[in-house]
């Protein structure tokens, strides 16, 4: 029986992978915002090597930076959620959200929480399924009309 070992990718592939320069992959593996869970750099001449997980977690960093996040509020983030979540890879583990401003982590459709209010909830609403409810009660109320029956053409009295 073979073991199957899980594919690497050094920080040349991880960069482009990512968009991100290698030293801002340099930086963020020293001070361990994300660290290569394969291979960790241990001296002159080695090499990190990232799984696949390691590199979507950058993906996210670096989608949260171009959405306008600052590496120290990511940073924070990511610490909040590593013990939240008693996860190595905090943002394989979670869906997150952002509005620029701060993070939102989405635990399942029902759980949403700010990140740095340390779980405070927050109320989200998702259009399509309120315009389905909106579309059944106006069926239920005009039956015998076709959609949006009932409703006044602008200009009319």
């Amino acid at each position: 029986m073979t073991q199957e070992r899980e594919l690497g990718y050094r920080a040349p592939q991880v960069c482009k992978l990512v968009g991100i320069t290698y030293r801002q992959l340099d930086y963020w593996a020293r001070t361990k915002l994300i660290v290569p869970s394969l291979q960790q750099a241990t001296g002159s001449g080695s090499q990190r090597l990232y799984s696949f997980s390691d590199v979507v977690q950058l993906k996210v960093i670096k989608r949260l930076l171009d959405a306008g996040m600052s590496l120290k509020k990511i940073r924070s983030a990511v610490e909040i959620l590593r013990a939240q979540l008693q996860s190595d890879q905090p943002l394989a583990d979670v869906t997150l959200l952002s509005d620029g401003q701060t993070i939102y982590a989405a635990h399942s459709e029902q759980e949403v929480v700010d990140v740095f209010r340390r779980g405070q909830g927050v109320f989200g609403i998702a259009i399509g399924p309120v315009q389905d409810e909106v579309e059944g009660a106006i069926h239920q109320l005009f039956p015998d009309h076709t959609q949006y029956a009932g409703a006044v053409e602008a200009g009319a009295t």
